[in-house]
This record gives C-alpha cells, structure tokens and sequence, in this order.
C-alpha cells in the first residue's frame, strides 16, 4: 500500500481535528472541500483512513487479549494500573484506555466519512469511484464492529457533522448498528476489487469484505448468512502448509492473508514498537491456561515462546528484526482463512450436527495443518461436543491475535473460560466496557447518551 499521507494537504487537515467523539468536523471545511478534486486527492483520504488502523492496534490489543483468558497481568507497575484494570474487569468509566480508544475509533470514523461524503461533488472513473467508496466504507465497518462488540449501543455518524451537531447524536441500539455494518460491507463485497497490483497490497479486497461480513453474521447468530458469504471466499485463500510462514515478515502477501493492517519500519512512522514484547522472561503474561493448552506435536506451540528481537523478548509469531531502535514492521493480521474454515465449521454446526460432514472437514483442515489428528464423529458425538471442539481450535489457532475475548462473548463462555483461565469471577454487564465517562459529560443528555448497566 502506497504511504503518501505524510505529504498532502489533507493529512494536515484530519490530523488537526482531536481524536474525540465531538471533534468530527475539519476544523477547516473550505480547505478540505477544496482538496476533493482528483483521484489522486482521493487515493490520499483512503490512505489517511487506512493509516488511522495503524494508531488502534495497541488500543484494540488492550481491550480484547488483555480481556481474555489468554493474558493474567500480575500486579500493576507505573503505567498499567488502567491495563490491570481491564484484565482483572476492575475498570471504570474513567479508564484512559477505554476512552482513548472511544476517540480513537470515531475519529477513524470521520476519515472515512471525509471520503464518502466528497464523492458526489466530482466526476471520474466511476468504478474507481466506487472502489474508493468501498475501501472507506469497509474501514468503517470494521471500526464499527469493534465499538458495537465493546460497548454494545452506539451512536451512528454516517456523515461528517460539525461539533455542535455530534452533541445531539445519542446511542442506537445494537441491531441498527449492526444494521448499518451489514450495509456497508455488502457494497464493499460487491464493488471491491480482488486483487491490486503489488504496490497497493494490504488494501481491503472483496474476499476481506466477504469474510468481515462472515464474522458479522456469526457474531448475531445469523448461521445460514455467515455460511453463505463465507462459502463465496473460499477458493480464494488457502492454508500455508507451515503456519509460522503465515507470520514471516519476508512472506506478507500469502495466500492465507485476508486483511491485514500494514506497517513498513523502513519509512519513518510506519514502524511499531512490537506486540506482548517483554525484556525479561520472568514477566511473561501468558497465562498457564494457553501455555499448557497445546500437544508437543502441535505447530502452533512454538509461536508463542519467546524469542530476541533486538534487545526485548516476543512471542515467536510477531517476530521481526529491528530497523532502528525497537522499530519494528510486521503487519497486524486481522483476517485469514485459517478463521474462514472455523468460523464455517461453527456456523454449520449451529445450524445442525451432522456426523462426519462438512463442518469436520472445515475443522479437520486446520487441525491437520499443525500435526494433530483428525476428529471423527467418536470424538465429537454431538452439536454441543462439536462447539466445545470449534472453540477449543480458535483457542490454539489464535492466540494473541485480537479473537479470543469476542469469541468467549459470542459463545457465552465469557464467565467459565476467565475464571479457569486468570481465576476472577465476572457479571454479565462486564461483557461490554463503560462508555467514557468524559464522552457522557459532553452530551449531557443521558436520555439519549446513556452508561452502560452497571456501571
């Protein structure tokens, strides 16, 4: 993907606006309704969008792994009291992480309702056009799952507003947001291309489109759509034969690889300062549960010891060499097709057990790639044996990858699986997050702009 944000206008436009629910507007609108003449001014918004990905994988990785049963933080040092408390669901509604991660996600928002709301003032290629309409409206839907899964009702803004007018957008319910998330990666499924030239890799696909939208409908339940637009993504991806070459930064462009957020050390500011790096063993977070979870023959084991990446020590499947001091630049991988196979083999297990078909295959595939043997219809009898197998799967194939935390809410396992895995005894209220506090201030209507229960 082409990084060119840093010199064009309207990086400097959408960089001043704050990263706060109420700051949705340029803080110049003549300047940046001047700047949507081209597509190359276009190609330039996406861009922005793409890169505002970059700044909430730290956030995203606090409020899912560090959620999960994967990660147990023993006791908070200088800097992670706010981290502590997520882990161990001590948290409240003025958690600095929680509400950087609010601003941080409206804040992607608005980069790609800059770029929809500017498309009907010009004229070129209208496939173009389109595609460019998709790339946003993808980005947005993605940023939307993430709120909807973490703080359940969410205010809408399908368009740039001003300040004064973000104030009088309340919360909508679950199913609308979700509503509005189908909407959009059901255009960008249909008007995304499938590939790009070498250059543009790591921008959103159809077949990234088609296995969101899976994921959506899994997410709600919706077993017969989650199988059908999954059923359209297969053929495009495949397995790797080794599943640590999945993650070898000299291999980005796999074929297991549906989207990935990208990063680049060797460009100023496009590097990061690595995943769960840690500078001494001792202080390793994983839990006992995940670290005892996998057969020596498994080949998924080795990718989360710890290995040197210049002078820290990180889990082996983010692995990088260093560029500069702690500048790092393997991708984040959101979606790949090892999930594509699981999150099929669920959904069709959801919508009836049956002894030996296709969900086994599905399952199978994933299992059989790491070394471990197939499962028959004797090891797993029933539709609740084979949900408690699909889960158990996701739980090896994705550690540490931003999954576990959502799949325990979807599968309402939440409660048993954290208590087993870091011993705290969770409500059900704590499966969303409080909505800043300083957010519900700004409102000032709670009416319309309301906390969460319980907290």
């Amino acid at each position: 993907m082409r990084i060119i944000i840093y010199i064009v206008t309207l990086f400097l436009v959408i960089s001043s606006c704050s990263d706060s629910f109420t700051d949705l507007a340029s803080e110049n609108n003549s300047t940046t309704d001047s700047f949507y003449k081209t597509p190359d001014d276009f190609n330039a918004a996406i861009m922005a969008a793409y890169a505002k990905l970059q700044g909430q994988v730290g956030l995203y990785f606090e409020l899912s792994e560090w959620r999960s049963d994967n990660l147990d933080l023993g006791a908070p040092t200088a800097g992670t009291q706010d981290r502590y408390n997520i882990n161990k669901f001590q948290e409240t509604s003025a958690n600095e992480l929680i509400r950087d991660a609010w601003a941080n996600y409206y804040n992607g928002i608005f980069r790609a309702n800059s770029v929809t709301d500017n498309l009907g003032g010009v004229n070129f290629d209208e496939i173009l056009m389109k595609q460019y309409e998709a790339e946003a409206r993808f980005i947005r839907a993605l940023t939307y799952f993430n709120i909807v899964r973490l703080w359940g009702d969410a205010p809408i803004i399908s368009s740039v507003v001003s300040s004064e007018e973000s104030l009088k957008i309340g919360r909508s319910p679950v199913t609308e947001v979700y509503q509005f998330i189908e909407e959009d990666l059901q255009f960008a499924a249909n008007n995304l291309p499938s590939s790009y030239p070498a250059q543009d890799y790591g921008r959103a696909t159809s077949g990234a489109a088609k296995t969101l939208l899976g994921k959506v409908y899994l997410t709600q339940k919706k077993y017969g759509d989650a199988v059908t637009v999954l059923n359209g993504v297969l053929g495009e991806y495949g397995l790797l034969n080794n599943v640590a070459d999945v993650f070898d930064t000299g291999n980005k462009n796999n074929s297991e690889i549906i989207f990935s957020i990208r990063f680049n050390k060797e460009i100023q500011g496009e590097g990061h300062g690595l995943w769960f790096a840690v500078s001494d063993i001792s202080i390793s977070p994983f839990t006992s549960k995940i670290i005892n979870a996998y057969t020596e023959s498994d080949a998924r084991k080795d990718l989360i010891d710890y290995v040197p990446a210049g002078n820290l020590l990180v889990p082996a499947k983010f692995f990088d060499t260093e560029s500069s001091f702690r500048n790092f630049g393997n991708d984040y991988i959101l979606l790949r097709h090892a999930d594509v196979l699981l999150m099929l083999s669920e959904a069709l297990n959801e919508q009836g057990y049956q002894s030996g078909g296709t969900a086994f295959s599905y399952l199978n595939e994933v299992r059989e790639r790491s070394n471990l043997t197939p499962l028959t219809a004797t090891d797993l009898p029933d539709q609740a044996r084979f949900r408690e197998a699909v889960l158990q799967e996701r739980f090896l194939e994705f550690p540490f990858e931003g999954h576990r935390w959502f799949d325990l809410v979807r599968t309402n396992t939440a409660a048993s699986e954290i208590n087993s895995g870091i011993g705290v005894v969770i409500q059900d209220y704590q499966l969303l997050y409080p909505v800043p506090q300083a957010e519900i201030e700004k409102i000032n209507n709670t009416s319309i702009f309301y906390q969460n229960n319980g907290y």
